[in-house]
């Protein structure tokens, strides 16, 4: 079974076609984006968004802390 579709494949190729020309822009503070992983976070985001089928993002892991002896 895919993990994603259509829908989500076009609009991370489209992100990745701006990002490639230089024109992709960060959400609130509007800088460059320079790192293809962002942009391919980007898109997915924007599908989850538009309703493609996607995986939902992976959850941060908290570092066990080790208890002082």
């Amino acid at each position: 079974m895919a993990k994603t579709d259509a829908k989500t494949a076009r609009k991370v190729a489209r992100v990745m076609h701006e990002f490639k020309e230089g024109k992709l822009k960060s959400g609130r503070s509007g800088r460059r984006v320079k790192n293809p992983k962002q942009a391919v976070a980007i898109g997915l985001s924007q599908a989850r968004r538009a309703g493609g089928k996607v995986p939902p993002p992976p959850r941060k892991t908290v570092a066990k802390r080790r208890s002082a002896r």
